[in-house]
Protein backbone atom coordinates (compact mmCIF):
# COMPACT_ATOMS: atom_id res chain seq x y z
CA UNK A 1 0.00 0.00 0.00
CA UNK A 2 1.67 3.18 -1.19
CA UNK A 3 -1.16 5.44 -0.06
CA UNK A 4 -3.43 5.41 2.94
CA UNK A 5 -6.60 3.86 1.51
CA UNK A 6 -8.25 4.08 4.92
CA UNK A 7 -8.05 7.87 5.20
CA UNK A 8 -11.42 9.60 5.00
CA UNK A 9 -11.85 13.30 4.30
CA UNK A 10 -14.23 15.39 6.40
CA UNK A 11 -16.50 15.68 3.35
CA UNK A 12 -16.64 11.88 3.06
CA UNK A 13 -17.38 11.45 6.77
CA UNK A 14 -20.17 14.01 6.46
CA UNK A 15 -21.60 12.12 3.48
CA UNK A 16 -21.53 8.90 5.53
CA UNK A 17 -23.27 10.67 8.44
CA UNK A 18 -26.05 12.06 6.25
CA UNK A 19 -26.49 8.73 4.49
CA UNK A 20 -26.95 6.98 7.83
CA UNK A 21 -29.46 9.62 8.93
CA UNK A 22 -31.55 8.94 5.82
CA UNK A 23 -31.45 5.19 6.43
CA UNK A 24 -32.44 5.58 10.10
CA UNK A 25 -35.44 7.67 8.95
CA UNK A 26 -36.37 4.99 6.44
CA UNK A 27 -36.13 2.36 9.19
CA UNK A 28 -38.45 4.42 11.40
CA UNK A 29 -41.04 4.39 8.60
CA UNK A 30 -40.71 0.87 7.21
CA UNK A 31 -39.97 -2.71 8.28
CA UNK A 32 -37.22 -4.88 6.80
CA UNK A 33 -34.88 -1.97 6.02
CA UNK A 34 -31.09 -1.77 5.99
CA UNK A 35 -31.03 0.07 9.34
CA UNK A 36 -33.89 -1.63 11.18
CA UNK A 37 -34.61 1.09 13.79
CA UNK A 38 -36.51 -1.27 16.10
CA UNK A 39 -38.81 0.41 18.68
CA UNK A 40 -38.63 -0.85 22.27
CA UNK A 41 -42.03 -0.59 23.96
CA UNK A 42 -40.81 0.59 27.34
CA UNK A 43 -41.06 4.11 28.73
CA UNK A 44 -38.10 4.26 31.14
CA UNK A 45 -38.54 6.18 34.38
CA UNK A 46 -36.88 9.49 33.60
CA UNK A 47 -37.15 10.75 37.19
CA UNK A 48 -35.20 7.84 38.68
CA UNK A 49 -36.10 4.21 39.33
CA UNK A 50 -36.92 3.00 42.86
CA UNK A 51 -37.04 -0.56 44.20
CA UNK A 52 -35.47 -3.95 43.54
CA UNK A 53 -35.20 -6.02 40.39
CA UNK A 54 -33.42 -9.13 39.15
CA UNK A 55 -31.09 -8.27 36.28
CA UNK A 56 -29.74 -10.72 33.71
CA UNK A 57 -27.12 -10.03 31.06
CA UNK A 58 -26.42 -12.43 28.24
CA UNK A 59 -24.70 -11.67 24.97
CA UNK A 60 -22.33 -14.54 24.26
CA UNK A 61 -20.61 -17.26 26.25
CA UNK A 62 -20.80 -15.14 29.41
CA UNK A 63 -24.00 -14.85 31.48
CA UNK A 64 -24.52 -12.65 34.54
CA UNK A 65 -27.29 -12.49 37.13
CA UNK A 66 -27.64 -10.09 40.06
CA UNK A 67 -30.09 -8.16 42.21
CA UNK A 68 -30.16 -4.40 41.69
CA UNK A 69 -31.59 -1.95 44.20
CA UNK A 70 -32.43 1.66 43.35
CA UNK A 71 -32.71 4.07 46.27
CA UNK A 72 -32.99 7.82 45.64
CA UNK A 73 -32.00 7.15 42.04
CA UNK A 74 -28.71 5.46 42.99
CA UNK A 75 -28.14 1.84 41.98
CA UNK A 76 -26.42 -0.83 44.08
CA UNK A 77 -25.80 -4.31 42.72
CA UNK A 78 -25.57 -7.57 44.67
CA UNK A 79 -23.36 -9.49 44.46
CA UNK A 80 -21.07 -6.50 43.86
CA UNK A 81 -18.76 -8.48 41.62
CA UNK A 82 -21.18 -10.03 39.17
CA UNK A 83 -18.67 -12.43 37.72
CA UNK A 84 -20.01 -14.13 34.63
CA UNK A 85 -21.01 -17.74 34.41
CA UNK A 86 -19.77 -19.77 31.49
CA UNK A 87 -22.37 -20.59 28.84
CA UNK A 88 -20.03 -21.72 26.07
CA UNK A 89 -22.02 -24.97 25.75
CA UNK A 90 -24.76 -22.94 24.06
CA UNK A 91 -22.75 -22.97 20.83
CA UNK A 92 -22.43 -26.78 20.75
CA UNK A 93 -24.53 -28.83 18.37
CA UNK A 94 -27.76 -30.12 19.87
CA UNK A 95 -27.93 -27.59 22.72
CA UNK A 96 -31.67 -27.01 23.18
CA UNK A 97 -34.00 -24.38 24.61
CA UNK A 98 -34.62 -26.60 27.65
CA UNK A 99 -30.85 -26.86 28.18
CA UNK A 100 -30.52 -23.08 28.02
CA UNK A 101 -33.43 -22.39 30.38
CA UNK A 102 -32.10 -24.95 32.83
CA UNK A 103 -28.67 -23.33 32.91
CA UNK A 104 -30.04 -19.80 33.16
CA UNK A 105 -32.52 -20.56 35.95
CA UNK A 106 -29.85 -22.49 37.87
CA UNK A 107 -27.57 -19.43 37.81
CA UNK A 108 -30.38 -17.08 38.91
CA UNK A 109 -31.36 -19.29 41.83
CA UNK A 110 -27.76 -19.40 43.10
CA UNK A 111 -27.84 -15.71 44.07
CA UNK A 112 -29.65 -14.31 47.12
CA UNK A 113 -33.07 -13.28 45.81
CA UNK A 114 -35.75 -10.96 47.20
CA UNK A 115 -39.14 -12.60 47.86
CA UNK A 116 -40.74 -10.77 44.96
CA UNK A 117 -39.27 -8.75 42.07
CA UNK A 118 -39.48 -8.12 38.32
CA UNK A 119 -36.75 -9.17 35.90
CA UNK A 120 -34.79 -6.99 33.49
CA UNK A 121 -33.07 -9.12 30.84
CA UNK A 122 -30.31 -7.67 28.66
CA UNK A 123 -30.40 -9.96 25.62
CA UNK A 124 -27.71 -9.00 23.11
CA UNK A 125 -28.95 -10.74 19.98
CA UNK A 126 -31.13 -9.31 17.17
CA UNK A 127 -34.69 -9.33 18.49
CA UNK A 128 -37.99 -7.62 17.67
CA UNK A 129 -39.43 -5.90 20.73
CA UNK A 130 -43.02 -6.74 21.64
CA UNK A 131 -45.62 -4.34 23.09
CA UNK A 132 -45.65 -6.27 26.39
CA UNK A 133 -41.93 -5.61 26.99
CA UNK A 134 -40.75 -9.05 25.85
CA UNK A 135 -38.77 -9.58 22.63
CA UNK A 136 -38.92 -12.06 19.76
CA UNK A 137 -35.66 -13.50 18.47
CA UNK A 138 -34.98 -12.53 14.84
CA UNK A 139 -31.78 -14.49 14.28
CA UNK A 140 -28.76 -15.81 16.15
CA UNK A 141 -25.22 -14.41 15.97
CA UNK A 142 -21.90 -15.26 17.72
CA UNK A 143 -22.12 -18.97 16.92
CA UNK A 144 -25.50 -19.60 18.59
CA UNK A 145 -28.00 -21.83 16.80
CA UNK A 146 -30.98 -22.89 18.95
CA UNK A 147 -33.41 -22.96 16.02
CA UNK A 148 -36.55 -23.50 18.12
CA UNK A 149 -36.12 -20.04 19.67
CA UNK A 150 -36.12 -18.10 16.38
CA UNK A 151 -39.38 -16.21 15.90
CA UNK A 152 -40.49 -16.82 19.50
CA UNK A 153 -40.51 -14.73 22.70
CA UNK A 154 -37.26 -14.72 24.65
CA UNK A 155 -38.44 -13.69 28.11
CA UNK A 156 -41.66 -15.56 28.88
CA UNK A 157 -40.21 -19.12 28.73
CA UNK A 158 -37.49 -18.11 31.19
CA UNK A 159 -39.99 -16.33 33.45
CA UNK A 160 -42.19 -19.45 33.52
CA UNK A 161 -39.29 -21.77 34.36
CA UNK A 162 -38.07 -19.47 37.14
CA UNK A 163 -41.52 -19.19 38.69
CA UNK A 164 -41.80 -22.99 38.65
CA UNK A 165 -38.68 -23.29 40.80
CA UNK A 166 -40.44 -21.64 43.77
CA UNK A 167 -37.28 -19.82 44.91
CA UNK A 168 -38.96 -16.40 44.54
CA UNK A 169 -41.92 -14.73 42.88
CA UNK A 170 -40.85 -13.16 39.59
CA UNK A 171 -43.53 -10.63 38.75
CA UNK A 172 -42.68 -9.90 35.11
CA UNK A 173 -39.86 -9.65 32.60
CA UNK A 174 -38.64 -6.89 30.27
CA UNK A 175 -36.18 -7.84 27.53
CA UNK A 176 -33.88 -5.21 26.04
CA UNK A 177 -30.87 -5.07 23.76
CA UNK A 178 -27.46 -4.21 25.28
CA UNK A 179 -27.40 -0.93 23.37
CA UNK A 180 -30.80 0.03 24.77
CA UNK A 181 -29.51 -0.94 28.24
CA UNK A 182 -26.63 1.51 27.77
CA UNK A 183 -29.13 4.13 26.61
CA UNK A 184 -31.23 3.62 29.76
CA UNK A 185 -28.16 3.71 32.01
CA UNK A 186 -27.41 7.19 30.72
CA UNK A 187 -30.66 8.40 32.29
CA UNK A 188 -29.03 8.22 35.73
CA UNK A 189 -27.83 11.74 34.88
CA UNK A 190 -31.00 13.70 34.01
CA UNK A 191 -29.28 16.92 32.90
CA UNK A 192 -29.25 16.24 29.14
CA UNK A 193 -31.63 16.96 26.27
CA UNK A 194 -30.93 13.71 24.38
CA UNK A 195 -29.36 10.34 25.10
CA UNK A 196 -27.57 7.76 22.95
CA UNK A 197 -26.40 4.23 23.74
CA UNK A 198 -23.29 3.11 21.84
CA UNK A 199 -21.50 -0.25 21.64
CA UNK A 200 -18.08 -0.58 20.00
CA UNK A 201 -16.56 -3.89 21.03
CA UNK A 202 -16.81 -7.25 19.32
CA UNK A 203 -19.71 -5.71 17.38
CA UNK A 204 -21.18 -2.24 17.09
CA UNK A 205 -24.61 -0.65 17.42
CA UNK A 206 -26.43 2.50 18.55
CA UNK A 207 -29.73 3.29 20.26
CA UNK A 208 -31.56 6.55 20.97
CA UNK A 209 -34.89 7.99 22.07
CA UNK A 210 -37.21 9.03 19.24
CA UNK A 211 -40.66 10.54 19.63
CA UNK A 212 -43.35 8.04 18.63
CA UNK A 213 -44.82 10.52 16.14
CA UNK A 214 -41.55 10.19 14.20
CA UNK A 215 -41.94 6.39 13.99
CA UNK A 216 -44.77 5.86 11.48
CA UNK A 217 -44.31 2.08 11.39
CA UNK A 218 -45.61 1.71 14.96
CA UNK A 219 -49.04 0.08 14.79
CA UNK A 220 -51.61 2.86 15.43
CA UNK A 221 -53.80 0.40 17.35
CA UNK A 222 -51.15 0.34 20.12
CA UNK A 223 -51.83 4.03 20.79
CA UNK A 224 -48.16 4.29 21.71
CA UNK A 225 -46.95 7.82 22.46
CA UNK A 226 -43.94 9.74 23.74
CA UNK A 227 -40.19 9.25 23.60
CA UNK A 228 -39.49 5.71 22.47
CA UNK A 229 -36.20 3.78 22.82
CA UNK A 230 -35.07 2.68 19.36
CA UNK A 231 -32.47 -0.04 18.79
CA UNK A 232 -31.05 1.03 15.44
CA UNK A 233 -29.12 -2.18 14.60
CA UNK A 234 -26.76 0.28 12.91
CA UNK A 235 -24.04 -2.34 12.41
CA UNK A 236 -25.96 -3.36 9.28
CA UNK A 237 -25.51 0.12 7.74
CA UNK A 238 -23.75 -0.11 4.37
CA UNK A 239 -21.79 3.15 4.20
CA UNK A 240 -20.17 4.71 1.14
CA UNK A 241 -16.37 4.95 0.82
CA UNK A 242 -15.45 1.43 1.93
CA UNK A 243 -12.34 -0.14 0.43
CA UNK A 244 -11.56 -3.27 -1.58
CA UNK A 245 -10.20 -4.78 1.64
CA UNK A 246 -13.60 -4.32 3.31
CA UNK A 247 -15.12 -6.10 0.32
CA UNK A 248 -12.71 -9.02 0.79
CA UNK A 249 -13.58 -9.34 4.50
CA UNK A 250 -17.26 -9.33 3.57
CA UNK A 251 -16.75 -11.91 0.79
CA UNK A 252 -15.13 -14.33 3.24
CA UNK A 253 -17.65 -13.80 6.05
CA UNK A 254 -20.53 -16.14 6.88
CA UNK A 255 -23.06 -13.30 6.44
CA UNK A 256 -21.96 -11.82 3.12
CA UNK A 257 -23.65 -8.54 2.27
CA UNK A 258 -24.81 -7.71 5.79
CA UNK A 259 -23.26 -5.87 8.77
CA UNK A 260 -20.96 -3.88 6.46
CA UNK A 261 -20.49 -1.02 8.93
CA UNK A 262 -19.73 -3.50 11.72
CA UNK A 263 -17.19 -5.23 9.49
CA UNK A 264 -15.38 -1.92 8.93
CA UNK A 265 -15.49 -0.84 12.57
CA UNK A 266 -15.74 -3.56 15.21
CA UNK A 267 -13.23 -5.61 17.15
CA UNK A 268 -14.33 -8.85 15.53
CA UNK A 269 -13.35 -7.63 12.05
CA UNK A 270 -10.71 -4.88 12.00
CA UNK A 271 -7.93 -7.42 12.44
CA UNK A 272 -9.27 -9.29 9.43
CA UNK A 273 -8.97 -6.11 7.37
CA UNK A 274 -5.27 -5.97 8.27
CA UNK A 275 -4.92 -9.59 7.22
CA UNK A 276 -6.45 -8.82 3.81
CA UNK A 277 -4.01 -5.92 3.27
CA UNK A 278 -1.10 -8.26 4.06
CA UNK A 279 -2.21 -11.79 3.01
CA UNK A 280 1.39 -13.01 3.37
CA UNK A 281 2.05 -11.07 6.57
CA UNK A 282 1.65 -13.99 8.95
CA UNK A 283 -1.75 -12.86 10.29
CA UNK A 284 -4.03 -15.83 10.94
CA UNK A 285 -7.79 -16.11 11.41
CA UNK A 286 -7.53 -15.15 15.09
CA UNK A 287 -6.30 -11.64 14.21
CA UNK A 288 -8.99 -9.45 15.74
CA UNK A 289 -9.26 -5.96 17.22
CA UNK A 290 -7.25 -6.89 20.31
CA UNK A 291 -4.49 -8.36 18.15
CA UNK A 292 -4.47 -5.13 16.13
CA UNK A 293 -4.19 -2.88 19.20
CA UNK A 294 -1.55 -5.20 20.69
CA UNK A 295 0.43 -4.81 17.47
CA UNK A 296 0.22 -1.00 17.73
CA UNK A 297 1.30 -1.10 21.37
CA UNK A 298 4.38 -3.19 20.61
CA UNK A 299 5.44 -0.94 17.73
CA UNK A 300 9.19 -1.35 18.23
CA UNK A 301 8.95 -5.05 17.43
CA UNK A 302 6.71 -4.68 14.38
CA UNK A 303 7.14 -4.47 10.64
CA UNK A 304 6.79 -0.72 9.96
CA UNK A 305 4.35 -1.22 7.07
CA UNK A 306 2.15 -3.47 9.21
CA UNK A 307 2.25 -0.94 12.04
CA UNK A 308 1.31 2.01 9.85
CA UNK A 309 -1.67 0.23 8.30
CA UNK A 310 -2.83 -1.09 11.68
CA UNK A 311 -2.92 2.50 12.96
CA UNK A 312 -4.75 3.65 9.80
CA UNK A 313 -7.44 0.95 10.27
CA UNK A 314 -7.77 1.82 13.97
CA UNK A 315 -8.16 5.54 13.26
CA UNK A 316 -10.65 4.92 10.45
CA UNK A 317 -12.78 2.77 12.72
CA UNK A 318 -12.99 5.57 15.30
CA UNK A 319 -13.77 8.18 12.64
CA UNK A 320 -16.52 6.01 11.17
CA UNK A 321 -18.05 5.70 14.65
CA UNK A 322 -17.86 9.50 15.03
CA UNK A 323 -19.55 9.84 11.66
CA UNK A 324 -22.37 7.50 12.68
CA UNK A 325 -22.89 9.48 15.90
CA UNK A 326 -22.94 12.73 13.93
CA UNK A 327 -25.59 11.32 11.59
CA UNK A 328 -27.76 10.24 14.51
CA UNK A 329 -27.36 13.53 16.41
CA UNK A 330 -28.16 15.47 13.23
CA UNK A 331 -31.38 13.50 12.86
CA UNK A 332 -32.36 13.95 16.52
CA UNK A 333 -31.66 17.69 16.21
CA UNK A 334 -33.98 17.96 13.21
CA UNK A 335 -36.68 16.29 15.31
CA UNK A 336 -36.11 18.62 18.26
CA UNK A 337 -34.47 22.01 17.70
CA UNK A 338 -34.06 22.46 21.48
CA UNK A 339 -31.39 19.76 21.79
CA UNK A 340 -28.18 21.38 23.05
CA UNK A 341 -26.69 18.73 25.36
CA UNK A 342 -26.32 15.07 24.38
CA UNK A 343 -25.12 12.23 26.59
CA UNK A 344 -23.60 9.15 24.98
CA UNK A 345 -23.12 6.07 27.15
CA UNK A 346 -20.35 4.17 25.37
CA UNK A 347 -19.58 0.51 26.00
CA UNK A 348 -17.06 -1.86 24.49
CA UNK A 349 -13.40 -2.78 24.78
CA UNK A 350 -12.44 -1.21 21.45
CA UNK A 351 -14.06 2.15 22.23
CA UNK A 352 -12.11 2.49 25.49
CA UNK A 353 -8.88 0.95 24.17
CA UNK A 354 -5.57 2.76 24.64
CA UNK A 355 -2.72 2.69 22.15
CA UNK A 356 0.76 4.16 21.84
CA UNK A 357 1.90 6.32 18.97
CA UNK A 358 -1.51 7.79 18.13
CA UNK A 359 -4.63 9.08 19.89
CA UNK A 360 -6.71 6.63 21.89
CA UNK A 361 -9.90 5.50 20.19
CA UNK A 362 -12.36 7.48 22.31
CA UNK A 363 -10.33 10.68 21.83
CA UNK A 364 -10.39 10.27 18.05
CA UNK A 365 -14.16 9.79 18.22
CA UNK A 366 -14.62 12.91 20.37
CA UNK A 367 -12.48 15.22 18.23
CA UNK A 368 -13.91 13.94 14.93
CA UNK A 369 -17.48 14.17 16.21
CA UNK A 370 -16.96 17.76 17.33
CA UNK A 371 -15.54 18.66 13.91
CA UNK A 372 -18.43 17.00 12.08
CA UNK A 373 -21.13 18.60 14.21
CA UNK A 374 -19.66 22.03 13.44
CA UNK A 375 -19.48 21.10 9.75
CA UNK A 376 -23.14 20.02 9.85
CA UNK A 377 -24.35 23.24 11.48
CA UNK A 378 -24.58 22.03 15.10
CA UNK A 379 -21.72 23.91 16.74
CA UNK A 380 -23.93 24.74 19.76
CA UNK A 381 -24.57 21.06 20.57
CA UNK A 382 -22.30 19.80 23.33
CA UNK A 383 -21.65 16.09 23.70
CA UNK A 384 -20.69 14.15 26.83
CA UNK A 385 -19.35 10.61 26.31
CA UNK A 386 -19.59 8.56 29.51
CA UNK A 387 -18.36 5.15 30.60
CA UNK A 388 -20.76 3.72 33.19
CA UNK A 389 -19.76 0.69 35.24
CA UNK A 390 -22.32 -2.14 34.93
CA UNK A 391 -24.34 -0.14 32.38
CA UNK A 392 -26.11 -3.28 31.13
CA UNK A 393 -27.23 -4.17 34.64
CA UNK A 394 -28.34 -0.63 35.50
CA UNK A 395 -30.21 -0.22 32.21
CA UNK A 396 -31.91 -3.61 32.62
CA UNK A 397 -32.96 -2.67 36.16
CA UNK A 398 -34.49 0.59 34.94
CA UNK A 399 -36.38 -1.38 32.26
CA UNK A 400 -37.68 -3.90 34.81
CA UNK A 401 -38.99 -1.19 37.13
CA UNK A 402 -40.50 0.97 34.36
Amino acid sequence: MKKNEFKLKTSQLKEIALNLGEKISNGLKNDNTEVKSIPTYIHPLSSGAEGQAIVLDWGGTNYRAAVINFADGVASISPEKTSGRELSATTTKGFSLDDLLGKQSEFVNEIELPEKAPIGYCFSYPAECLPNGDAELIRWTKGMDIKEMIGNPVGKPLLDVLNNTGKAEFTGIKVINDTVASLFAGLTNPKFDAYIGLIVGTGTNMAAFVNAERIPKIDPSLEWQGLTPVNLESGNFNPPHLTKYDDLVDEKSDNKGSQRFEKAVSGMYIGQILREVFPDGGFDETTDGKALTDLINSDEKQNKKHLKVAKDIYKRSAKLVASSLAGLIDLLATHNKKIKKVRITAEGSLFWSEVSGCKDYNKIVKSTLKELLIEMGHKKIKVNIAEIESANMIGSGIAALS
